[in-house]
């Protein structure tokens, strides 16, 4: 099996677990009526992530001479950028570790930017506004549309 089938079956079974966790979400009394619910959003991710999933793995891949488009030579391992997708799997434990002490927007930013600089991007008077815009209006729209609390600030702020 080529290697975009295994990455789109590593992707439909992650689908199918997060459907499940967000499926089987216990609601509380007070938002079995609502209409926009917790795991509204998270119901309809995993279904679109499935679909999506299953096109890729369901879809033939037409043979084409000389493709090694799916091969990966380990004799050029060099050049496929391990050090940026190390980084970047760095920088999410980093985030999720720093969330709730040092605050959902500053952490945001700060994982934005630093992404966005591992990733090549360096201009910083424009990552940085973008991250804090983008970061500011993820918060508002989960405090308020969802009601859910995120601490927006540090720690010793609050």
């Amino acid at each position: 099996m080529a290697l975009d089938k295994w990455i789109a079956l590593v992707f439909l079974v992650i689908a199918l677990v997060y459907g499940y966790a967000s499926f089987t979400y216990a609601l509380l009394p007070f938002e079995r009526n609502m209409v926009f619910v917790p795991n509204t959003l998270p119901n309809v991710l995993s279904v679109i992530a499935a679909f999506l999933a299953l096109i890729l793995l369901l879809s033939p891949k037409p043979k084409v001479e000389g493709d090694v488009l799916g091969d990966i030579d380990i004799a050029q391992f060099r050049q496929y950028k391990v050090g940026q997708a190390l980084g970047l799997l760095a920088a999410m434990v980093l985030y999720a570790l720093a969330l709730r002490p040092v605050g959902f927007i500053a952490s945001t930013t700060i994982f934005l930017a630093g992404t966005g600089w591992i990733l090549g991007e360096r201009k910083l008077h424009v990552m940085v506004p973008v991250a804090l815009l983008g970061a500011g209006a993820i918060w508002y729209l989960v405090q308020e549309a969802l009601g859910i609390f995120l601490r927006p600030l540090p720690w010793f702020f609050s």
